[in-house]
């Protein structure tokens, strides 16, 4: 039988803790008792551990041997911001596809009232990746970086391997683009824009950034369809 998996909140080199609704969930709903094995991603590894100590505040672990796992894909994904429901399902599904890192972005098209309520709203996306790698039994969590205006980030991105979703883009597939790059294994960047797609001058700003436009087939995508889609199609190129 599968072990369930948790992922501490805090750590030491042979301990770790669970704290908050983790805590209260494995004591009052699962009723774990010492001496329980479970499965907890610690210090970035995952490990056999036994339940030291239990209380609806915290639950602590003795951790045992190290276990195998999966590394997350080298994949950085760019979401241009949109209506938070549908940005929210992204996060959560880019996730258990094993997405390492998701900058959201503040694109020209970005509605205004959801730019201005990104900044508060991070720390729910966070929740929500760190909830979906748990479920999905990760040993990491995707970074999620604060909401970042289009500029700074293509300005900062160092992802060998830089491939900007077009719908404009008619013969270029992301297979196609995969394949043709030198830098196979590498961090690969994926950007995907707003609902209207991105302005001819942010066009033109990847293309300054030396970022290949790709297409994903002749249908018109929703911005939330496109990432996962292209995700699934880039994990097959880190086989």
């Amino acid at each position: 039988m599968t072990r369930r998996r948790w992922i501490a909140d805090t750590c030491t080199p042979t301990t770790a803790a669970l704290t908050g609704d983790q805590a209260l969930h494995l004591a009052r709903v699962l009723r774990a008792q010492p001496g329980q094995i479970f499965d907890v991603v610690a210090n970035g590894f995952l490990h056999r551990a036994e339940i030291a100590s239990v209380s609806e505040a915290e639950v602590l672990f003795t951790l045992h041997e190290e276990l195998e796992s999966d590394a997350a894909l080298p994949l950085h994904l760019l979401l241009a911001v949109f209506k938070f429901d549908h940005l929210e399902w992204a996060i959560e599904k880019a996730t258990e596809l094993g997405i390492a890192r998701i900058t959201p972005i503040l694109a020209r098209r970005t509605e205004k009232h959801l730019a201005l309520a990104s900044v508060k709203r991070v720390e729910r996306w966070r929740r929500i990746a760190h909830e979906a790698s748990q479920q999905s039994r990760r040993t990491d969590i995707p970074t999620i970086a604060d909401p970042t205006p289009i500029k700074l980030a293509l300005d900062a991105e160092q992802s060998p391997t830089r491939i900007l979703l077009s719908e404009t883009e008619q013969s270029t597939t992301l297979t196609a683009a995969l394949q043709a790059s030198t830098q196979t294994q590498s961090d690969t960047a994926l950007a995907i824009g707003p609902e209207g797609g991105w302005t001819p001058e942010e066009m033109a700003l990847f293309t300054q950034h030396h970022w290949q436009p790709v297409t994903l087939g002749p249908r018109i995508l929703r911005a939330e369809t496109a990432a996962i889609a292209a995700i699934a199609i880039a994990s097959t190129h880190f086989l």
